[in-house]
């Protein structure tokens, strides 16, 4: 499964690169810095904003408290792995605002439901606790969340602003 994964996400790539520049052209200049995808690379903690296959914008990320492997079920510690797409907001989050990820597919809820353990499904793009300074939880140099990503408050205003409802997020491992 793990290779016909990694095959679809290069075809996916690959099918809009050609017409990115063009594609930027054409947008007016405030939608150019609108981000059409959102990429996670798990191994490097980054999180890009990709606008036409352009990376607009890239930053340090902190995972669940277990990063290495795929989330399997709630309370494993891990962040997920995979194309989802960020679906809904919460202005009033306890981790200052949080955009969800629509974690989990219907393949892992299966695989959870097999298993007889319950898969999750408040995995979300975050900011900082209420209250708590980066430093004083060791951001983004230590990974604490519980399989959520996370960003400091001014790094998820910018991803707040630039990401529109409905935009796909590629995680990586």
């Amino acid at each position: 499964m793990r290779p016909l994964f990694a095959a679809t996400l290069v075809l996916m790539m690959l099918a809009g690169m050609p017409s990115a520049a063009p594609a930027l052209a054409n947008l007016a200049p405030d939608e150019q810095n609108k981000a059409d995808l959102v990429v996670v690379y798990k191994s490097e903690r980054i999180l890009q904003l990709k606008r036409a296959g352009r990376v607009l914008k890239a930053f340090p990320i902190a995972l669940g408290r277990e990063p290495t492997g795929p989330k399997l079920r709630e309370g494993d510690g891990r962040t997920p792995e995979g194309v989802y797409t960020l679906d809904w907001r919460n202005p009033d989050s306890q981790f200052y605002r949080a955009i969800h990820i629509s974690y989990p597919r219907v393949g892992e809820s299966v695989h959870a439901t097999r298993w007889g353990v319950s898969p999750g499904g408040q995995i979300m793009l975050h900011g900082l606790p209420n209250g708590v300074t980066a430093e004083r939880i060791g951001h983004p140099r230590r990974d604490w969340t519980d399989g959520c990503i996370a960003l400091t408050n001014e790094e998820i205003d910018e991803i707040w602003a630039r990401v529109e409802d409905g935009t796909t997020i590629i995680i990586y491992p």
